[in-house]
């Protein structure tokens, strides 16, 4: 059973909800395919019986959350509402929004927020500049964070000995010519970007695409998110990033720290 830690130090048992678990799961499920589910790839994709399954999606499907023609399932533009909810509490995302919006507006480049779960990083809110159209990476985007740089910026919080024990364990997959996923040499990588502020990743989690990021720090200090910008190689020299975008982002993660709990 599992189990929760209380105020004070008092643990206790909890009430596993695992009916709750198992939907959620199959939530999750979904996003392993761009099309429709049959009962069967749900069910397999959870790792869930069909019966079980099938009283899920037909739970779901009663809540909106899922549709269905009978033989196949979707997703609803109701499951956004989760997404919704988590974006409008959440106080890294109500504090740095207007941050990225003003950075964007000053570098014409798009600006990201990102957080580390797991062994990722996810992108949680941007900024893009007044454009009648722009690219960038779009809200629950997910990449490594060994190889990015929000990754390397939010990796840059744990000791030395916790983050080498943490890159030795990930998953270290080249993702193009330039990825580095040597655990020794990424240690040495995180330590000197901590001890800079900020980290630069160049073409190693996309082939033409270069990116800078700095940690964002609560009132006392430490790291709870990582914001960047980044452009195509061809575009944006190396030298720029550290000369116009640096400047901007330090500027933007020094301002909200007394701000954010």
């Amino acid at each position: 059973m599992p189990k929760l830690k209380r105020e004070g130090g008092e643990e206790r048992a909890t009430d596993f909800v695992e009916s709750l678990d198992r939907g959620l799961r199959l939530l999750q499920a979904f996003g392993g395919t761009t099309g429709p589910m049959t009962l069967s790839d749900v069910a397999r994709a959870a790792e869930l019986p069909r019966a079980t399954a099938r009283r899920i999606l037909f739970t779901l499907e009663r809540g909106g959350f899922v549709s269905s023609d009978g033989k196949l399932f979707t997703l609803t533009l109701h499951v956004l509402t989760l997404a919704g909810a988590f974006l409008r509490s959440n106080q890294v995302v109500a504090v740095l929004q207007p941050v990225l919006d003003r950075i964007a507006s000053a570098a014409q480049e798009i600006s990201s927020l990102a957080l580390l779960d797991g062994d990722e990083v996810v992108f949680i809110a941007r900024g893009s500049p007044a454009r009648v159209f722009s690219t960038g990476l779009e809200i629950g985007y997910r990449l490594p964070a060994f190889c990015t740089s929000v990754g390397r910026a939010l990796l840059s919080r744990f000791d030395d000995d916790e983050l080498a024990k943490r890159l030795k364990a990930m998953r270290r997959e080249a993702l193009t010519p330039q990825t580095v996923t040597d655990p020794k040499l990424l240690l040495k990588t995180i330590v000197a970007d901590r001890a800079k502020g900020f980290s630069l990743v160049d073409r190693e989690a996309e082939p033409h695409f270069r990116s800078i990021s700095v940690p964002v720090r609560r009132y006392d200090g430490a790291i709870v998110a990582a914001i960047n910008m980044g452009a195509h190689v061809d575009r944006v020299p190396l030298r720029e990033l550290t000369d116009r975008f640096l400047p901007l982002l330090r500027e933007g993660a020094e301002g909200v720290r007394d701000k954010l709990l």
